[in-house]
């Protein structure tokens, strides 16, 4: 006997301007979409209008929890191709007639007397009202799927319109910390969504094949937490480490806007340590320099920190804001901020040769910083010298990285009066010559 042929038949007008239900899973630079369909016998039978078609990634069109024997992808007429071989009204010239349009593709229309000519759209005047976007073109995609089906019949797309990051604040104020951070998820789309379920991926994602950019227009933001009149705002929860990857969980539903943004609180990181410091970084060599060095803070939370801004305000002031990578937790995340005029740096290096004509040949370097602090506070200069000959040894009040990079640390004593805090710090790094 043969297997029966089941299909499913669901007409998922994913039109904009109404929303439609689904369950999100969000990366930071793309979502998988994912709705219900319905067993019916027939076929699965998705219309795509452009605005949305022109996000997906259409080799990502699926159905889960069947088998499909076939998908065809088929780009249908637009909303003016409906039209071909009706009347329409052309205003040319301050006249107004009608006319036969005869093929929308480059509006050739047919007039009273059976001429024909091409006509600018701006000259039409409709019975109906147009679509917003009435020249693109729709896809339509088509699955036939055999047997019964293996779990609930699911419709799943990519789509570069959808993407999440989250937004941090560090606000300090003396010896205080605090870190909050909202987890901010966008739809670039002009396709709104009932979001059922979602789910915030965090962490390198890469995707092959069709990556196609995508423009936002008209962006709004939403902020779900702060709208009265709606319901309560969804939860974001960690659900753990995959492979690599952070998941969260929102344990709520909400309206996901088209061409819109929801701003959600997302998780609540305690500092366990926090510093602020001066930081540079140079190459090393035997040459001399001086500047400014920059405005560093470090801290420590009790929690990973998915790669995303920072904003930093002191007192309630803004100070500066900077793109941290992902962390896991108790690591230390360093913010560079930008320069401090109140810190100085004089470098000078002196280089000699030792052993001469020998086996042990080498070259001597010898480093000076004089370090100059112009606040009224003692303050920790931090300083590395990047691309020291592995083969070299370091003598002196510093230490070395793993990378093998030279890290002066240094606390530079607070201005007295008029004058400066200062601090003098000599290294030697010996480089063999053979």
């Amino acid at each position: 006997m043969p297997k029966s042929l089941l299909a499913l038949t669901t007409t998922a007008l994913l039109a904009a301007g109404t929303a439609t239900a689904a369950d999100l899973r969000i990366y930071p630079n793309f979502g998988e979409v994912r709705q219900t369909a319905t067993i019916t016998a027939g076929q699965v039978s998705v219309n795509l209008p452009a605005n949305l078609y022109g996000t997906v990634l259409p080799d990502s069109l699926d159905l889960d929890g069947v088998n499909v024997s076939s998908r065809s992808l088929v780009q249908q007429a637009n909303w003016l191709g409906t039209l071909e071989g009706k009347e329409v009204t052309l205003r040319e010239d301050g006249r107004t007639e009608r006319v036969t349009l005869v093929r929308a593709r480059d509006l050739l229309v047919r007039d009273a007397q059976g001429q024909y000519r091409t006509v600018q759209a701006q000259n039409l005047a409709y019975d109906v009202q147009p679509p917003e976007n009435p020249f693109s073109p729709s896809w339509q995609a088509t699955f036939n799927v055999i047997g019964a089906a293996t779990g609930t019949p699911t419709l799943t797309y990519l789509t570069r319109a959808l993407s999440w990051t989250p937004r941090y604040t560090l606000k300090l104020s003396g010896s205080t910390a605090a870190l909050s951070a909202l987890a901010d998820i966008r739809n670039a789309s002009e396709q709104a969504f009932n979001v059922n379920a979602a789910e915030l991926y965090a962490g390198d994602v890469q995707l092959e094949g069709n990556q196609m950019p995508v423009y936002a227009a008209r962006m709004q933001t939403f902020d779900v937490a702060a709208a009265a009149s709606a319901a309560p705002a969804p939860k974001v929860s960690s659900m753990g480490e995959m492979r690599g990857l952070y998941r969260y969980g929102l344990d709520g539903a909400f309206l996901l806007p088209a061409n819109g943004s929801v701003s959600l609180p997302f998780l609540n990181p305690k500092i366990t340590t926090f510093e602020r410091f001066g930081v540079a970084g140079m190459g090393f060599s035997t040459g001399g320099a001086r500047g400014n060095l920059n405005r560093g803070y470090r801290l420590k939370a009790d929690t990973e920190l998915p790669a995303g801004p920072v904003t930093v305000r002191e007192d309630g002031r803004l100070v500066g804001q900077v793109n941290v990578d992902t962390t896991s937790a108790n690591t230390a995340v360093d913010l560079n901020l930008g320069t401090d005029p109140d810190l100085k740096y004089v470098r000078a290096a002196t280089a000699t040769v030792q052993n001469k004509g020998t086996k042990t040949e080498a070259t001597v370097v010898k480093v000076t910083y004089t370090l100059e602090n112009a606040k009224d506070r003692a303050t920790r200069f931090e300083l590395t010298e990047y691309g020291v000959d592995g083969r070299g040894t370091v003598t002196g009040p510093v230490t070395r990285s793993a990378e093998g990079n030279v890290l002066v640390k240094v606390d530079v004593p607070a201005r007295s009066g008029t004058t400066n805090g200062k601090a003098t710090v000599t290294f030697t790094v010996t480089l063999p010559n053979t």
